[in-house]
């Protein structure tokens, strides 16, 4: 549901956005002969790079008992000394660790040096500072500076462990009532109820999704269901490859969206059944099928709906509710100002009246997530076995009818990630939010990761359609699409970075077709991105043929079939690229490096590698072909060897330390070795 605070978020962004990208262009200016260093007063700061990928950390989740080795790279000769700066949250205090030398890399263009941190069970954070000579500079997780920076330090949180399906996954998120209709018995047809005074309409597929009349959306119904989705797994699992299925909500409710649950325990019977679900997960679970896949559910634990058994406002329940009675035994599961017709309800929505979570142990905790009854662990155990949790409004989830008071809100956070990681220690915790989640995910006692609407959606929207996710006018350059990239990785550890929820549109957003002028080509390139940059790609429904769809609901059109099939050079591509993402594990868990932004010709570059291959990814924003010269010296590519662009399949050869690629108009290269 939309929540979005991109307008609270904006000004930071674009002082952010200001300094890095001032950064980004002064080491990009930088030529390929600053690999000619030598100790002379003056780090060249061209050649300076860590981050948390294989190379660079031995340990990116360590145990307490593990010491944690960083490796840093420079140019070779240009260093004369370079430590580790680093803050211990067991004493509260910063410590040194000297470097040393420890080798080249295989064109001896960079000198490598390493250095140890001690192994505990603290939460660490750290930089370097790099001398030559007289001169120093210092690095940390964002960027180059002359002066030690206060701020935006690399993370080390022994025993936090994301899950690697997530880190090597692709996410397919559907939307049931739109995505494929495989048992019409159980439809929901028109007039069969009604809510809030208005009845239910059944609507043929591929028809408007705005009701008639003065009937509300929320009760337009296609008739999507579980068994449908289980019926085309073969077109998620193989035609695409993506592995991970993430349903929007599944659970009991009288509207199409379900995002106000009256049952958190039945599947809604116009989805189907608790067996069809179990079915479902099965098969998504099995190999025969496709990849071995995994199964996200979308939890509304902030709010319930107003006909829950629990609130019951319409008497649909034998039993009674609290809006029926304060004698009722779910009273106190709601904040009442004046009992019954004022209370706490979600942004103010009285169809959605917020759960009052109490102190910890309270009867509202225990049910959510304490005990061995509790909705999350209820479907993440036998004999449905999901994988995951998407928390829906998270931060809103409070005591008293609050609004996420940081403290109550961070504890029942921490209680449920206990609670989660108790059933299975790899489920994913996948929360929702807008701007920067670190306050969640940078401890690594709350979520796992976040949808990436800060890093990912809001940037990739404003460089190649010229549109916020809104639908509003908002256009950057390349250099401050990669500043923005940067900062926001920054934000987070190197594996909460990885299995960030990367997606173009969701079912609270405008399509990103719909803000690329229905212009497939911009598709195109957004995919490649998608599929190459740091994070798990999420595909809403449709977006990998361009569907096209506004605001709410009209983001949440019916899936055309006659798209849904290789012969859409959209679908096609997707295929290619999951392919590819599959094949080069540094493209999922690898380094991530800027190579090269120009505004003028709207070109972007850069690298993904680890110990087995190097990949420079090269984008052309532009709609007229480009000859694109990437500068892979950066990524220790060496003069005469040869890359292979995977999409086209041609062949070229290092030379001067660069590789010239032509590149379509809104396309990009893929270039490996």
């Amino acid at each position: 549901m939309n929540r979005s605070t991109e307008a609270m978020h904006r000004s930071m962004r674009a002082v952010r956005g200001v300094a890095l990208t001032a950064l980004a262009c002064a080491l990009l200016a930088l030529p390929w002969a600053a690999q000619a260093a030598s100790n002379d007063n003056n780090v060249e700061w061209n050649g300076l790079f860590h981050d948390q990928g294989p190379l660079f950390v031995d340990h990116p989740e360590p145990t307490s008992a593990q010491t944690v080795t960083l490796t840093f790279r420079s140019f070779k000769g240009d260093l004369t000394s370079a430590n580790i700066k680093y803050y211990d949250s067991a004493d509260g205090a910063f410590h040194w660790v000297a470097m040393h030398w420890a080798s080249n890399d295989p064109t001896g263009t960079f000198d490598y040096w390493q250095g140890t941190v001690p192994a505990s069970s603290s939460e660490k954070y750290y930089r370097f500072q790099l001398n030559d000579g007289s001169a120093s500079a210092w690095y940390s997780a964002a960027g180059t500076s002359s002066s030690e920076p206060s701020s935006g330090d690399f993370y080390l949180i022994p025993g936090f462990k994301t899950p690697d399906w997530m880190k090597n996954g692709v996410i397919y998120q559907i939307f049931p009532d739109r995505f494929y209709n495989g048992d019409t018995s159980n439809d929901v047809q028109t007039g069969q109820y009604s809510y809030g005074g208005q009845s239910t309409q059944k609507v043929a597929w591929g028809g408007s999704v705005f009701a008639t009349g003065s009937g509300s959306n929320n009760l337009v119904f296609f008739g999507g269901d579980l068994a449908g989705v289980d019926q085309k797994l073969g077109y998620i699992k193989q035609t695409l490859g993506a592995n991970i299925v993430y349903l929007n909500p599944v659970f009991t409710s009288p509207t199409n969206h379900k995002y106000d649950t009256e049952d958190y325990y039945h599947v809604d019977p116009a989805f189907g059944s608790n067996t069809t679900l179990q079915t479902l997960i099965a098969d998504v679970h099995a190999s025969t099928n496709g990849p071995k896949g995994y199964v996200m559910l979308d939890g509304v634990f902030n709010h319930t709906g107003d006909t829950s058994q629990w609130f019951d406002r319409y008497n649909w329940w034998s039993t009674q509710g609290a809006y029926e009675s304060t004698s009722s035994t779910w009273y106190g599961y709601y904040t009442f100002q004046q009992w019954p017709g004022t209370y706490s309800s979600f942004y103010g929505y009285s169809t959605m009246p917020k759960l009052d979570y109490g102190a910890s142990g309270s009867a509202v905790r225990n049910q959510i997530y304490g005990s061995a009854s509790s909705v999350v662990k209820t479907w993440l155990s036998s004999p449905y076995g999901i994988d995951g949790w998407r928390l829906d409004a998270p931060q809103y989830i409070d005591a008293g009818g609050n609004n996420g008071s940081d403290t109550t809100n961070h504890q029942i956070m921490a209680e449920l990630r206990t609670a989660v990681k108790a059933v299975n220690a790899n489920a994913e915790i996948l929360g929702e939010f807008w701007g920067n989640a670190n306050p969640w995910t940078g401890n690594g006692k709350e979520w796992d990761s976040a949808l990436n609407y800060d890093g990912f959606t809001q940037p990739v929207s404003e460089w190649i359609t010229g549109y916020d996710y809104s639908g509003n006018a908002a256009s950057i350059p390349a250099s401050q699409f990669d500043s923005w990239l940067h900062g926001t990785r920054a934000n987070y550890p190197g594996n909460v970075q990885q299995t960030m929820a990367n997606f173009l549109s969701s079912h609270d957003i405008q399509r990103f077709a719909q803000r690329a002028g229905g212009d497939i080509w911009k598709t195109y390139l957004a995919l490649i991105f998608q599929m190459t940059y740091v994070g798990t790609p999420t595909i809403y429904y449709g977006d990998e043929y361009g569907m096209q769809g506004g605001n709410d609901p009209d983001n949440r059109r019916t899936f055309d079939w006659t798209q849904g099939s290789t012969t859409n050079a959209a679908v096609a591509l997707t295929q290619k690229l999951i392919a590819i993402r599959n094949q080069y594990a540094a493209l999922r868990t690898g380094s991530f490096m800027s190579l090269l932004t120009d505004d003028s010709n709207k070109l972007y570059a850069y690298g993904r590698f680890d110990a087995s291959h190097r990949v420079a990814v090269a984008l052309n924003n532009d709609s007229t072909a480009h000859s694109v010269t990437v500068p892979v010296w950066q990524l220790s590519m060496a003069n005469g060897s040869a890359v292979t662009d995977l999409l086209s399949g041609n062949t070229y050869t290092v030379s001067g330390g660069n590789v010239v690629v032509p590149v379509n108009g809104h396309y990009g290269a893929i270039l490996a070795q």
